[in-house]
């Protein structure tokens, strides 16, 4: 899939005409966003659904009232053994903030 990918940015590049400098800060950004931690571990739709009806974790929808805000994406990860939410929450002054938490006690990890 990597492959791929590189070898339709390199098309585009020579379709396009577009700089060298445009797709290297492409590349930065989407490898920066792989590599982030809160997406390394995260659970597939299907993961996720398997871990709220056998009790691992909590409906999302009970965990979030307690956030501040409304939830515009939510995913459920693995990490230090655990299931977490990882969320990002749209605050009433219009800053979306991102917040961790513990999907089994509902306990805001930070």
């Amino acid at each position: 899939m990597q492959r791929s990918a590189l070898i339709s940015i390199l098309m585009a590049m020579m379709i396009f005409r577009i700089t060298k400098t445009t797709v290297l800060a492409f590349l930065a950004l989407v490898g920066i966003s792989l590599a982030s931690p809160a997406m390394a571990n995260c659970l597939s739709g299907a993961e996720a659904r398997s871990a709220v009806s056998s009790g691992q974790a909590l409906p999302l929808g009970n965990v979030a009232g307690g956030l501040g805000g409304e939830v515009v994406k939510a995913q459920l990860c693995r990490r230090g053994g655990k299931l977490v939410y990882v969320v990002g929450v749209l605050q009433s002054s219009g800053q979306v903030v991102r917040k961790v938490v513990d999907a089994k006690s509902g306990r805001v990890l930070r």
